[in-house]
């Protein structure tokens, strides 16, 4: 038997069992309901609402922050024998480096041609408001994290839904109980998308990229033989800065991630630069569009739904996954990282989405009119790699390696995902570590062999149902998290005064 027909009777036999598991799901977990001429996904409204909610309950702190967080995330409020892993740096770009990819290449591409232009102006307000949110998870990551004797670090939604809800009514109680079954239910999620979500998707989309700009079917690469070499170089790679733990992947994304977002907004700007004269009537049409009735693609409502929706699955605020990152930090102060990772849905939406998304706009490439009027038409990264084209003929090269770098950082921060909800599952101890990062590397090499489109709907859905346990326990942490902010202030108020550091502060870290 082929390679090629054993890869194709595994999709067989695992989209067969998978797909009408993963139907019925995704109908429920992206349950949508009519809103004018467009259908709003109530997952999307349970998130944004969050994002509202916490912007009004801290008083826009992602604005009135904003510069404080620069400072934290420069070092100046370090603290001298602060239990973790990484700085804080080295936390956002490894959380960073989970959401910055394909969704800021090829989903703002997708948004634009459903909701129009109009649609990056509301994918830059999500951004906005999941800031407040990336916040108050990530507070309470820190805040409930385990440090372990060897100075590692577990947290994430699988360790303050339990604790914190245990700290908030009372161990033992009715609130107590909820918490150790939500976190359970956590560490499942997110140790199925991990493996396949955060990993065999990525490297399959890396894998098509780099097939299709290599020569397509005429090429090398797009064969058996050279996806499974392809497979196996990235599965090493992955499997290698795994067993360094947390310290190798920040020391890997922390050079990865602004390197990435360095060529990638350089790309943007060559673009803008060459169509400097239509970047006005751009902005003016992103602007208008928004608030348009007759807008296209459903009018108002359909911008702000395919920006909102578009922008929620980019920064992934609510979700409860980059507080398992932001917890290896040193820090006695949880609320610290909380405004560092507020940066994190700046830079992957408001940022780097919006800059995709004036390239868009500015060139409007024919593939984005062939997208709007024929589904069938290939769409996302193509119209986006077709809009750089036209001024930078070589450029799908340089977007190929970066969407091969975006998925190995990914797949590297999901990874250390998937383990922590391991560990949370089946223990720490080395062998049981040992089975998953092997686990994870097999995934890895079959990434580029198998597209499984069962499998990745079906992980889709699985990471959002996170959302809805998730979220249910930061409005209940709020007050917590409220608490934290105001000990980081007062601390940063004596830093900036002068003041020595206290001896003090441990800061109600659970030590096992």
């Amino acid at each position: 038997m082929s390679l090629e027909s054993l890869t194709n009777s595994i999709e067989e036999s695992v989209n067969s069992v998978v797909d009408p598991v993963a139907e019925f799901l995704t109908k429920w977990v992206f349950y949508a309901v009519p809103v004018g001429d467009a259908e709003l996904p109530l997952i999307v409204a349970w998130l944004v609402v969050a994002g509202l909610l916490f912007t009004g309950l801290f008083g826009f702190i992602q604005i009135r922050k904003f510069k404080l967080a620069l400072k934290v995330v420069r070092g100046k409020y370090d603290e001298k024998g602060a239990v973790g892993e990484v700085n804080h740096f080295g936390a956002l770009t490894a959380a960073v480096s989970a959401t910055v990819g394909l969704g800021n290449i090829a989903g703002v591409a997708v948004a634009i041609t459903i909701g129009g232009a109009g649609a990056a102006f509301w994918m830059a307000v999500c951004g906005l408001l999941g800031m407040a949110t990336k916040f108050v998870e990530v507070t309470l990551g820190v805040k409930y994290r385990k440090v372990h004797a060897d100075g590692t670090v577990s947290g994430g939604p699988m360790q303050y839904l339990p604790a914190g809800l245990a700290d908030r009514f009372g161990a033992g109680s009715a609130g107590h109980k909820l918490g150790k079954v939500l976190g359970v239910c956590a560490a499942v999620f997110v140790l199925f998308f991990g493996l396949f979500g955060g990993n065999l998707l990525q490297v399959n989309q890396a894998y098509s990229q780099l097939a299709n700009t290599t020569g397509g079917d005429n090429g090398f690469i797009d064969s058996s033989a050279g996806a499974m070499v392809f497979g196996v170089v990235v599965a090493l790679l992955i499997g290698v800065v795994l067993i360094g733990g947390m310290k190798s992947i920040a020391g890997v994304t922390s050079k990865l991630v602004p390197a990435m977002a360095i060529i990638y907004i350089l790309g943007c700007l060559a673009v803008l630069a060459v169509n400097a004269g239509a970047l006005p009537g751009a902005v003016t049409d992103i602007f208008s569009y928004a608030f348009n009735p007759e807008a296209f693609a459903g009018g108002l409502i359909g911008a702000l739904i395919a920006g909102f929706q578009r922008a929620a699955f980019s920064n992934e605020a609510g979700l409860g996954t980059a507080p398992i990152a932001h917890s290896a930090v040193k820090t006695k102060h949880p609320a610290s990282e909380g405004l560092v990772a507020l940066l994190e849905p700046f830079i992957d939406t408001v940022v780097i989405c919006t800059m995709t998304a004036l390239t868009v706009v500015v060139v409007s490439p024919p593939s984005l009119e062939a997208a709007r009027t024929d589904p069938n038409a290939p769409g996302g990264v193509v119209i986006t790699s077709d809009a750089f084209e036209t001024v930078l003929p070589w450029f799908p090269y340089v977007l190929t390696v970066a969407v091969i770098l975006f998925a190995l950082s990914t797949a590297l921060t999901y990874g250390y995902y998937g383990e922590k909800a391991w560990s949370h599952l089946f223990g720490r101890s080395k062998p049981s570590l040992t089975l998953f990062r092997v686990l994870y590397t097999v995934c890895a090499a079959g990434g580029s062999l198998l597209t499984l489109t069962a499998l990745f709907s079906l992980a889709d859905a699985v990471l959002f149902i996170l959302a809805v346990f998730n979220i249910i326990g930061l409005y209940l942490l709020f007050p917590v998290v409220r608490r934290e902010l105001k000990s980081f202030l007062d601390y940063a108020q004596r830093r900036d005064n002068g003041e020595p550091e206290p001896e003090e502060e441990k800061k109600d870290l659970l030590k096992v």
